[in-house]
């Protein structure tokens, strides 16, 4: 019998959870349609992840070089290349970009078409002049830059994220607004690189963060030269070079460059959603926990619905999709233990709730153990002891961590599993751990967690107890 549909599933968005869903899909042994009409790999590959982090790579190395001597050893200044640094950053997402490629989705077994899609009705997308239908759509269109009203903002070149890396030279004096994820790493890494930096933000730093471990990050750069305005800008003019902006609180900055760093919308317009009835949020496509729209047969991943923006978040989303699509069991969300990390230095990692967050959800039922790398040994053999690890607990459950520190992203792993209960403050405790690695904070910290418990008084009376019978008898 033949099927009233052309394939099993349609993907629209070729980005972190496009791919994901649509590759998984396809591994399942499905009929697949992948829709992209711009670059592969979507913004993660092409202007967000992969390029920042490789810029942070080139700016490390130059910040190191210009500690000159340090550890007892002595090194030349550095001599920043942007020519280089450009070249360094454009490798790097030639290199992962076969990953994403069409020709890799391909031979997964999807049929990807590179156009715009436009949705016809629940099971019929309209592309490249044809109508796919299919029984279940996966909608993964991604995000843009936020454009925020400023006055003249229309008048002047600005960077975002998504021209920020082709530049051709090194900004003379780059004026950053917005004090988020975007607005830290790249503020940090082109005062590395040379440029003079400004960062304006209205109040908190990276607001997502504990506010402890932020400081630690602000403190240092301004050590190192980041210049922070606490404010709001209202208004911009000028050209490429000398560019003016003011501030709410009148003061006025002059740069060579602007970069807009004040967050993302969902990219949700001109796909036919509303007049399907597919119902929107203040940002992005309103979703279940099983990621479904309004119109149920109809998911949206990543960006484009209400929700944390971050790659790991597409990819686990996408995967959660092609289960559900796979094998008809329901899959949901769970957000318990949902990472991040900011790549500074020293980096700002996350996981679960924060002091604040838990404070206002569980009031004086928490308890925060903290440690500090000054006391780790691998920190302090290294030189790089900055920073600390906050445990929030309630009784001897973790609810969530803090970290700021060298490397601070590569120590989240455990403390997912203690969140989601598949380990234990006890087991991360009990832990033989290789000497001497940072990784040492975590048990250190769990342990904290049991001390009061493991050296109360019932244990001590009971190992009093055992030491009078050995003495007696």
């Amino acid at each position: 019998m033949g099927s009233k549909y052309t394939h099993d599933v349609i993907v629209i968005g070729g980005g972190a959870a496009g791919l994901t869903a649509a590759g998984g899909c396809a591994l399942f042994g499905l009929k697949v349609a992948l829709i992209e009409k711009g670059a592969m790999g979507g913004e993660c590959l092409n202007n967000g992840c992969v390029p920042s982090k490789a810029l942070i790579s080139s700016a490390r190395r130059a910040a190191e070089a210009r500690e000159e001597k340090r550890l007892g050893v002595q090194l030349a200044a550095p001599t920043v290349e942007w020519a280089g640094v450009h070249k360094h950053v454009h490798d790097a997402i030639a290199a992962i970009a076969p990953h994403d490629s069409q020709e890799r989705f391909e031979e997964m077994g999807c049929e990807v078409i590179r156009d715009y899609a436009r949705l016809v009705d629940r099971n019929t997308v309209e592309v490249a002049r044809r109508k796919l239908t299919a029984p279940r759509i996966v909608l993964a269109t991604g995000s843009t830059p936020v454009i925020p009203p400023i006055e003249g903002i229309e008048s002047v070149p600005y960077l975002t994220n998504e021209n920020l890396f082709e530049l051709t030279e090194l900004p003379s004096h780059l004026v950053i607004i917005g004090g988020g994820v975007i607005g830290m790493e790249m503020g940090q890494s082109f005062r590395r690189l040379g440029s003079e930096v400004t960062i304006i933000n209205p109040g908190s730093l990276l607001i997502r963060d504990d506010p402890e471990s932020v400081a630690v990050v602000q403190d240092q750069m301004q050590r190192e030269g980041v210049r922070f305005v606490d404010g709001q800008a209202v208004r911009i003019a000028g050209a490429t070079g000398a560019i003016t902006v003011e501030t709410d609180g009148r003061e006025v900055i002059v740069g060579s460059h602007i970069l807009l760093a004040v967050g993302r919308k969902a990219r949700v317009a001109d796909y036919g959603l509303e007049e399907l009835g597919v119902e929107l949020g203040q940002n992005g496509i309103k979703v279940d926990a099983r990621r479904r729209t309004s119109v149920k047969n109809i998911y949206a991943i990543g960006d484009c619905r209400e929700g944390p923006r971050l790659t790991h978040v597409s990819g686990y989303e996408g995967s959660n999709v092609v289960l559900e699509i796979a094998t008809g069991l329901p899959t949901k969300v769970d957000w318990r233990a949902l990472p991040w990390c900011t790549y500074t230095e020293p980096e700002v990692a996350q996981i679960g709730m924060t002091e604040d967050q838990a404070r206002k959800t569980h009031g004086d039922a928490i308890t925060v153990v903290r440690e500090t790398f000054d006391h780790n040994d691998r920190a302090v053999a290294e030189g790089e002891a900055a920073g600390h690890m906050k445990l929030v607990l309630k009784g001897k459950k973790v609810l969530g961590a803090s970290i700021v520190g060298k490397n601070a992203g590569e120590l989240l792993l455990p403390l997912t599993q203690a969140i989601t209960g598949k380990s234990s403050t006890f087991a991360l405790g009990g832990a033989v751990i290789a000497y001497p690695t940072r990784s040492e904070i975590t048990k250190a910290l769990a342990f904290k967690a049991w001390e009061p418990t493991v050296f109360g008084g019932l244990p001590k009376k009971w190992a009093g107890l055992l030491a009078w019978m050995r003495r007696m008898f």
